[in-house]
């Protein structure tokens, strides 16, 4: 085989996500690539000399493999293939901390990676330093941390990077927040409870297993993390990026602050507590129609005040985030120096496996076509 002819490919992670990228590779013929290792939390399967991974046929054969993972080994067949002139790329579509610790080490040598795990690029900052350091041997690609399938990293670096100056980007953010908050607060008006809801949308798949680990506002106040440090305006005097300790610096508002332990770690416990705060969001909820609102739990990058914050807020009844969602679609506004009067909006489905895994290949297609 000529070298450089197929991309490499190590699928670490194939659970809903991770299946749905094997699958979207497999189904687009017009770029090659070769499987050369795929990992389940339990099991391994490796390419070796004498054994190639057929396509079609992955399932079962990782199924049937008794090789345990060890993601060294992993990263010693992608190193050594990158030595043969190959070109290689480490898909993460985990959301391990041990795994997004490896992206530093897997860069250096000239291993690409792709990911839609939040936690490199959301954390303390010490680990995204290594990685951007790193980024001088090997591509870090990471579009679906942030809405899924849409352009929201793309979109932001092709502002920053062609000159214009970001002055705020807003936005709904949760695939979750916005599910609830459309159905409990429309501009229609709704009387059904603020517990009910959200029974609803656990049922449906769209929560947790523990709603209260999407009602606490975590999920947003790492996207805002992620977008922040692209943004050149929010690093200070010395260069050093914002956020020194990733979303924990976020000015987060929790939606479950007075939560006893016992519901913040168990999801049935949780929602036998949820009904306690029905009053309180009700009450948010007419005061907010009285003014003519809707209540949407939005994240806020404002770098003109610098200020990074998640938040349950009141908009209008005309603002595009009133009118404009619908189920748990994300939109994001970005107000630029450009972009002033009218803000660049992008929306659509911002959770799922399907669109988020084709935000995962869209990342590894940069890197085969020429």
């Amino acid at each position: 085989m000529e070298p450089g002819k197929y991309l490499q490919v190590a699928v670490v992670g194939v659970g809903g996500v991770g299946t749905q990228v094997v699958e979207q590779l497999i189904a687009n013929p017009i770029y090659g690539f070769q499987l050369v290792a795929l990992t389940s939390s339990k099991r391994m399967l490796q390419s070796t000399k004498d054994f190639c991974i057929n396509p079609l046929a992955w399932k079962d054969a990782l199924n049937a493999s008794e090789t345990p993972v060890d993601l060294s080994a992993v990263k010693s067949t992608l190193q050594e293939l990158v030595k043969q002139g190959e070109k290689a790329v480490f898909i993460d579509n985990t959301s391990s901390q041990d795994v997004a610790e490896m992206y530093p080490a897997l860069l250096s040598v000239g291993i690409n990676v792709v990911t839609p795990n939040k936690k490199a690029f959301s954390g303390e900052v010490g680990l995204y330093q290594g990685i951007v350091q790193a980024s001088k041997s090997g591509r870090y690609l990471h579009e679906s941390t942030v809405g899924a399938g849409l352009p929201i990293i793309s979109t932001l670096r092709d502002l920053v990077e062609t000159g214009d100056k970001v002055v705020k980007i807003e936005g709904v953010f949760s695939g979750t927040m916005s599910y609830i908050f459309n159905n409990f607060s429309s501009v229609e008006g709704s009387d059904e409870s603020f517990s009910s809801i959200v029974k609803g949308a656990r049922a449906q798949g769209y929560t947790e297993p523990n709603p209260a680990d999407d009602l606490n506002g975590a999920d947003v106040a790492r996207k805002l993390t992620i977008l922040a440090r692209i943004i050149p305006e929010l690093k200070d005097g010395q260069g050093n990026f914002p956020l020194l300790h990733g979303y924990q610096s976020v000015e987060t508002t929790s939606l479950i602050q007075d939560a006893p332990a016992s519901a913040v770690s168990n999801g049935d416990e949780f929602m036998k507590w949820l009904p306690e705060q029905d009053a309180h969001f009700a009450s948010m909820r007419e005061q907010a129609a009285n003014e003519g609102s809707v209540l949407r739990y939005v994240g806020v990058v404002d770098v003109k005040n610098k200020v990074v914050k998640a938040e349950l807020a009141k908009y209008p009844k005309t603002h595009p985030f009133a009118t404009s969602l619908g189920g748990s679609d994300n939109i994001i506004m970005f107000h630029t120096e450009r972009y002033g009067k009218r803000p660049l909006i992008v929306q659509g489905a911002g959770a799922g496996n399907d669109v988020t895994a084709m935000g995962v290949v869209s990342d590894i297609l940069k890197l085969i076509r020429p």
